[in-house]
C-alpha cells in the first residue's frame, strides 16, 4: 500500500495535533515495513511552517517527502493547483490529512486515487468561536467542511469529538467516522526522553509545585485557573507555587499583567514552552497536574501526566472524561469552590494524592500506540 502521511504540523514547536500525528507517523513508519509511505511536510494553504521544508530526514529508510515548500507563497501556489495536486497523489493509495485543511476540490466518489482519510481533532472553533481567531475559525470551519463532503474516511480523536462532528455535520455516514485515541508519547516505544529539570531556582530546592500544561489561550481557561489559586491561598492554603508551561497563544495578550495582578504573583511561574525533557520532569515531580480547560478534542497532558504518576485535577467536559474516568478528579470548568477544595485536599492528604498516583498510572496504561495504529492501518486497509 502507498500511504501519503500530513506531517506538516509536526516541527519544533508542535502542540496536540502535531503531537498526535507525529506519533502516528513514527509508530506506523516503525510496524509497517511492507508499505511505502510519502510524508508530506507542507499540507494545504491553511497552515505552513517553513522549517518543515528544510527538516532532517526521518531515521527510516524507504520514505519518500512531498513538496518542500518554503514559503506560505510557495505553498499557496502548490495546494491551490489541482493538476498539481493530482500528479503528487498519483501513485498514492491512501492519504491522511491531520492539519484541518481538505481542498474544496476534492470529490468523493469520483474514482480518483487516492481515498483521503481525515483526522477530526475538536470543534472548538464552531462551538465557541469566541476562543480562537476569526482566521482561525474560518481556516478550520472550511477545511472540516470540505471533508465532510469529500472524505471518504475519518479518524475522531475521541467520543466526544465524533459525538460533536457527527452533529455539526449530520450528513457524514457514521460508520465513517472512526475512534483511534492517541496515547503519550513517553510510553512509546524506542521513544527515550531522559527526565531534566527546567533551568530555574524554583525547582533546585525540592520543594512541591502545582502544575498546569497547555498553550496560554481561552479555551485552557489559564485565567479561572488562577483565580482558583489566588482564593486557594487566601483561604490559607499551603504555599505550594503554581507553574504553567506551555507557549503563548492568541487573546491572551493581557495574561502578564493579569498574573502580575495576583497577591500570589510571586508564587506564580510561566515556563513558556519547555522540551519534552524538561516536561517528562514536570510531570514526573509536580504535586498535582491541574488542567481546567473547558474544551479539549483530546487532552494529552492529562494523559501524559497520569502515564508519570501525577495526581490530576481536570474539567469535566467534553473528552477529559473519557481519559480520567475515576483515576483522578473532574470538576466543572466554572466551579471555584470545588477547584480551591481539591487544592486543599491534595495539598494536605499525601496518602489521598498517592492513592490517585497508582490510579492514574493504571488508567494510562489502557491507551497505547500499539492499538491505535493497528486500528489505523485496518482503516487504510479498509479505506484501499
Amino acid at each position: 500500500m502507498k500511504i501519503a502521511f500530513d506531517i506538516s504540523q509536526t516541527g519544533s514547536s508542535k502542540a496536540g495535533c502535531g503531537f498526535y500525528a507525529a506519533a502516528l507517523i513514527e509508530e506506523l513508519l516503525r510496524t509497517a515495513g511492507e508499505h511505502e509511505f510519502t510524508l508530506l511536510t507542507s499540507f494545504g494553504d491553511f497552515f505552513h511552517d517553513s522549517a518543515m521544508a528544510s527538516s532532517a530526514a526521518h531515521r527510516y529508510s524507504g520514505v519518500r517527502y512531498g513538496p518542500r515548500l518554503k514559503s506560505r507563497n510557495e505553498a499557496e501556489n502548490f495546494w491551490r493547483n489541482p493538476s498539481q495536486v493530482a500528479q503528487l497523489f498519483a501513485d498514492v493509495d491512501v492519504l491522511h490529512a491531520n492539519n484541518f485543511w481538505c481542498p474544496s476540490y476534492w470529490l468523493k466518489g469520483n474514482g480518483a486515487k487516492p481515498t483521503l482519510v481525515y483526522t477530526i481533532y475538536d470543534l472548538s472553533f464552531a462551538e465557541h468561536p469566541e476562543w480562537t481567531t476569526e482566521a482561525n475559525r474560518l481556516g478550520c470551519f472550511n477545511g472540516m467542511f470540505n471533508a465532510s463532503l469529500s472524505a471518504d474516511w475519518f479518524v475522531a480523536i475521541s467520543e466526544a469529538s465524533r459525538q460533536c462532528f457527527l452533529r455539526h455535520f449530520p450528513h457524514v455516514d457514521p460508520l465513517r467516522v472512526k475512534l483511534i485515541y492517541p496515547a503519550s508519547r513517553f510510553d512509546q516505544l524506542g521513544y527515550e526522553v531522559k527526565p531534566k529539570s527546567p533551568a530555574h531556582p524554583l525547582f533546585s530546592v525540592g520543594d512541591p509545585f502545582f502544575l498546569s500544561v497547555g498553550t496560554i489561550e481561552p479555551r485552557k481557561n489559564q485565567r479561572f485557573l488562577i483565580q482558583a489559586y489566588n482564593r486557594y491561598r487566601g483561604s490559607g492554603g499551603l504555599p505550594v507555587p503554581l507553574v504553567l508551561a506551555g507557549g503563548k497563544g492568541w487573546l491572551m495578550e493581557d495574561f502578564d499583567s493579569y498574573l502580575s495582578s495576583s497577591p500570589w504573583s510571586k508564587d506564580i511561574h510561566l515556563l513558556g514552552y519547555v522540551s519534552e525533557a524538561e516536561l517528562a520532569w514536570l510531570y514526573a515531580h509536580c504535586l498535582a497536574n491541574l488542567y481546567p480547560s473547558n474544551y479539549e478534542g483530546f487532552g494529552l497532558p492529562v494523559l501524559e501526566g497520569m502515564g508519570m504518576g501525577a495526581v490530576t485535577i481536570a474539567g469535566n467536559s467534553t473528552s477529559l472524561p473519557e481519559i480520567v474516568g475515576d483515576a483522578g478528579l473532574l470538576l466543572g470548568c466554572r466551579d471555584l469552590e470545588g477547584w480551591v477544595e481539591a487544592l486543599m485536599l491534595v495539598s494536605k492528604d499525601q496518602s489521598y494524592g498517592r492513592k490517585l498516583s497508582l490510579a492514574a498510572k493504571e488508567r494510562a496504561s489502557l491507551f497505547n500506540w500499539a492499538t491505535s495504529t493497528e486500528a489505523l492501518m485496518s482503516l487504510y486497509e479498509l479505506a484501499s
